[in-house]
């Protein structure tokens, strides 16, 4: 899509269209397309990388310009960088048809590879396949979000399919490292965090290596600085608590 405003003489190409109605009056702003849910969802914050020009459009394909008494009407400013915020962040992505079902397509496909690449069977310990995943989706009839980063919607994905089926999110094996004098008391705080621990090494130092869930790891981080006063240390193993060697299945 190319489009032509005659206020500043600039060919628009790549162009996602967010509108927003507002006093009446219908309100348009000219982003690069795929940028309007990185930054919704926070990803990307720098506003020159979202929007095309700060211009506020009644009609962004027209390359008619919102007029400043319409603009402070609808939105009590004419600062047009504010308004583009409001409109970005509310406002509605308008693409056609073909365009959203494709967008749907592979935003469900990327929830569903998130799923598979952070969850497990919680008997087996093996991983599930993409594909499995994505049909447990359909059989859930998830909706996707487009308005929502994939990350967030993997996560309320994980928690509906365990209603339906066997999975977790895989743990994360760490290794702390403490001070002994502050190390079994902390150990006594960390255990409610701590899924298992695999070994203990009482030496000069507290050596711990043992699972938590993915979820805890900051909360562990912060509580392991703050009683040690950073004398502490904390080391990911791995990412993935899955037994080796085993084939993912479907």
């Amino acid at each position: 899509m190319s489009i032509f405003t005659p206020t500043n003489q600039i060919r628009l190409t790549n162009v996602a269209v967010v509108r927003m109605k507002r006093a009446g009056k219908r309100f348009e702003i000219a982003c690069y397309k795929n940028k309007v849910v990185g930054w919704r969802s926070g990803v990307e914050k720098d506003l020159d990388e979202v929007l095309q020009t700060h211009s506020v459009f009644v009609n962004v394909s027209k390359g008619q310009v919102a007029k400043k008494e319409d603009l402070i009407s609808a939105f009590g400013t004419d600062d047009q960088t504010e308004i583009c915020k409001q409109i970005l962040t509310k406002g509605e992505v308008q693409v056609s048809d073909k365009e959203r079902h494709t967008q749907l397509e592979q935003m469900f496909r990327d929830i569903a590879t998130i799923v598979a690449d952070k969850c497990v069977n919680p008997e087996t310990k093996r991983p599930y396949t993409v594909i499995l995943i994505e049909r447990a989706m359909k059989d859930i009839h998830y909706s996707v979000n487009t308005n929502k980063s994939t990350k967030q919607q993997a996560l309320e994905v994980i928690k509906q399919l365990k209603e339906k089926m066997k999975i977790e999110r895989a743990h994360m094996r760490l290794r702390f490292i403490l001070p002994v004098n502050e190390g079994k008391k902390l150990k006594e705080k960390l255990k409610p965090l701590i899924k298992v621990i695999e070994s203990e090494d009482y030496n000069q130092q507290l050596e711990i290596v043992c699972l938590i869930d993915p979820g805890c790891f900051r909360e562990i981080d912060e509580l392991i600085q703050k009683e040690t006063k950073g004398k502490g240390s904390l080391e990911v193993l791995n990412l993935k608590d899955v037994e080796e060697g085993d084939e993912k299945f479907e």
